[in-house]
């Protein structure tokens, strides 16, 4: 199997693309997949301050590499969920990657660790305040990635995405009609209301395969183990799913995600389509001041109880 583009020897094959490459040929291609998505959804300029959600895993590692490659200020954050040797290694991975790939180019890691805010592990906190763990994890994370990205004064947040999580997402939402999500899943989400900071997706475009093969390529050591308390996760059973018809039809999960981004694309939530009604329901949380519907956000009504339950 020779490379599409050069003819030389292929070191992997895109079957939804029809079309085979070298490493550098595929590094080309993935690189040119991230710019088209950024352009396209006019996701930042290379002026934007970014950060980066990393968890360890390679697609948010592969993120962050792409787009100090592609020339943009991209900082990262990680969030230390204390789950026992999966957290320590997941955590590791990160720190080997910005000591050796992204301080050199001048990029920030910045840390969070849950067990010294709430003082317990995302599975302890989850169970003490009867609440189900990866909702608790969700509520954390995109609390904190919030709010650095408020507090440190960034432009965007990215998040390590891809087709296949999309595509997953997608599928949840279709079979349950859950149209308030739907309306709103797209690979960027502006920054509608002040406290909100712009967040994107820049890896909808890329297969998981296909980041896995980058992460390989290119020697970025990440955690290959999926979350311990991802287990009978209802995604990963869409992604099982998806997969039988990709194997079976190469391309599908491409044409139903990017088929759903065209039909939405008039209907999508931007700031400027946005109505007053919509602003409204959003004031600043009481605790904290980030923008909520309630008194008080969810993060600290969660904080708040663990804080009543957990010893210190």
């Amino acid at each position: 199997m020779n490379c599409t583009k050069c003819k030389t020897k292929a070191v992997i094959g895109l079957p939804r693309h029809n079309a085979a490459f070298c490493k550098g040929c595929f590094n080309g291609f993935v690189h040119d997949q991230v710019a088209r998505a950024i352009k396209s959804e006019k996701m930042c300029g290379k002026e934007d301050r970014i950060l980066v959600a990393v968890s360890g895993g390679k697609d948010s590692l592969a993120l962050w590499d792409i787009l100090l490659k592609l020339g943009y200020r991209a900082d990262a954050l990680y969030v230390n969920l204390g789950i026992g040797t999966y957290s320590e290694q997941s955590h590791a991975k990160v720190t080997k990657f910005a000591e050796a790939v992204a301080a050199p180019l001048g990029a920030t890691l910045h840390l969070h660790t849950i067990e010294q805010e709430a003082g317990a592990g995302i599975k302890e906190l989850a169970q003490l305040i009867h609440r189900p763990t990866c909702s608790t994890c969700g509520t954390i994370k995109r609390y904190q990635f919030n709010h650095v990205a408020i507090e440190q004064h960034y432009d965007v947040m990215a998040t390590g995405h891809n087709l296949d999580d999309e595509a997953a997402r997608l599928l949840g939402n279709v079979l349950h009609w859950q149209e308030e999500y739907l309306d709103k899943q797209g690979p960027a989400l502006p920054a509608s209301v002040e406290g909100f900071a712009k967040k994107v997706k820049p890896l909808y475009r890329l297969s998981e395969r296909e980041l896995a093969a980058y992460a390989v390529l290119n020697r970025i050591d990440y955690i290959v183990e999926e979350c311990p308390m991802a287990k009978g996760s209802k995604v990963l059973l869409y992604k099982e799913v998806l997969n039988r018809l990709e194997t079976e039809s190469p391309g599908t999960k491409q044409m139903f995600y990017w088929g759903f981004l065209e039909k939405q694309s008039k209907k999508q939530l931007t700031a400027a389509t946005m109505t007053e009604k919509d602003r409204a329901v959003l004031h600043p949380c009481t605790s904290c001041s980030q923008p909520t519907t309630a008194e008080v956000c969810s993060y600290c009504k969660m904080m708040a109880r663990a804080k009543t339950v957990v010893p210190r």
